[in-house]
């Protein structure tokens, strides 16, 4: 049996408009954000999707929660879904935090996790998606752990060849998740 996954980013944040690295931090859609998740909406409304799986963490919610806060289509929080915790880098200037990304593959930011580590815990969220939603077609909006997640699970991609790319934004990765 197939569950098909959509995946979208959360929206644009107040973050990414100052080049922060938000990481656990809840963070806050900015204008461009909130009219972004707008279209989402529009875009996946009538795309089949049973459920939505969301990140934890605000700027996910707040995206979920405006593209498809009104439809009646159930959207679930799991904070196995949130970014890479950079742990006392969190918040600081993105350039600055990923010219190192590499060195974190395996070993976990001070305070936080490792790449690794967090695409892990993300495998854990798709080892519990079929249990409910086998069958079924399913949208999750999260982030880079994210989608490196699905990545690597679902397309065969090692994190390793993932890590050294520049992730590049767009409207929504498809996936058949094979149980």
């Amino acid at each position: 049996m197939v569950t098909e996954i959509v995946f979208e980013t959360h929206s644009w944040s107040e973050d990414n408009d100052l080049g922060l690295a938000t990481g656990w931090l809840p963070g806050r859609l900015s204008a461009r954000g909130r009219a972004l998740a707008a279209e989402l909406g529009e875009r996946r409304r009538g795309d089949g999707i049973t459920a939505v799986f969301t990140s934890d963490l605000r700027r996910a919610t707040e995206t979920a929660d405006i593209a498809f806060g009104t439809t009646g289509v159930p959207i679930l929080h799991d904070w196995r879904l949130r970014e890479c915790d950079y742990g006392r880098f969190n918040g600081m200037p993105a350039a600055q935090l990923h010219q190192d990304k590499l060195v974190y593959l395996d070993e976990p930011y001070p305070g936080g996790e490792s790449w690794r580590q967090a695409v892990a815990r993300v495998g854990g969220f798709l080892d519990d998606l079929p249990s409910r939603w086998s069958g079924q077609r399913v949208l999750v909006i999260g982030h880079v752990a994210t989608a490196w997640a699905l990545d690597e699970r679902i397309n065969g991609v090692r994190l390793d060849d993932q890590i050294g790319s520049p992730f590049a934004w767009r409207e929504g990765w498809e996936y058949r998740l094979l149980v």
